[in-house]
């Protein structure tokens, strides 16, 4: 049987993690921060488990900092990690290119904020002709209408929105996966 072509698929996807900084972070409200960080770092554990490529930005990492350790503590080894002032991660020197070389066209996207970083990168990687799946529980915004008019916003555009457990179990496809167990009990 042939799979939905909007279902994901551990061979052909790539995570992207947009500029979870502290400093960043620190604008942004307390249990959201929390939520994005905890869902990002199972969909990361299970990225590296299925050898799903992950990229990471940083907006201005001299004034907002690096990545946060609860994310770079599940990155798998040598994840790049692409400086930006643009809002686009497409805008990062590097990043176009990594994007074309790692030759997944299922992009997925965790980060902050949704409705400047991620809904500008979002954007764009359609317009690139990618498939672009948004994770509404690992995403941020200041204010969550910002966050929801965002999410309508890259819906309406094409962008398909996910939660993170749809990301893993459909990275999964069947419950007799050798790594469902492993990947499964990160729900827990």
């Amino acid at each position: 049987m042939t799979r939905h072509p909007n279902l994901l698929d551990s061979n052909h996807s790539l995570l992207v993690v947009i500029d979870m900084q502290a400093r960043l972070s620190a604008a942004m409200p307390e249990q959201a921060v929390q939520s994005m960080t905890t869902n990002t770092a199972r969909m990361l554990t299970a990225a590296q488990i299925l050898g799903v490529p992950v990229l990471v930005t940083e907006q201005y990492p001299q004034g907002l900092g690096a990545t946060t350790r609860d994310i770079t503590d599940h990155l798998p080894p040598g994840a790049p990690v692409f400086a930006k002032t643009g809002f686009s991660c497409c805008q990062a020197a590097g990043f176009n290119q990594a994007l074309l070389a790692l030759g997944r066209r299922q992009i997925i996207l965790a980060g902050q904020e949704a409705h400047v970083c991620v809904l500008q990168t979002a954007l764009e990687l359609l317009h690139l002709g990618h498939q672009v799946f948004v994770v509404e529980d690992a995403l941020c915004s200041r204010l969550s209408s910002h966050m929801l008019s965002a999410l309508q916003r890259m819906a309406q555009q094409g962008a398909t929105i996910v939660c993170h457990e749809s990301v893993l179990f459909e990275w999964l496809k069947d419950a007799a996966h050798a790594d469902f167990k492993t990947i499964s009990s990160l729900l827990r």
